[in-house]
């Protein structure tokens, strides 16, 4: 079983960089960074919840969740 985290998809739908969103959600360029390419263990529902705010989605805009067998 993976989450997969398609951040980087709705920043590029509503062209915002990596800094932009950082400095309006309140973390550091690198934490979203891990967040961005799947590699944060968790994520905090206050910085989620920041995050669609800033960027107009829902969690499952940003957080799919897909059987190990369907990733290749």
């Amino acid at each position: 079983m993976a989450i997969l985290v398609n951040l980087d998809v709705m920043m590029a739908k509503r062209k915002i960089s990596l800094n932009d969103l950082a400095a309006e959600v309140g973390i550091t360029t690198a934490n979203l960074s891990i967040l961005k390419t799947g590699k944060a263990k968790a994520v905090r529902f206050s910085t989620l919840n920041k995050i669609c705010e800033v960027l107009k989605c829902q969690p499952g805009d940003i957080l799919e969740f897909r059987d190990d067998d369907e990733i290749s």
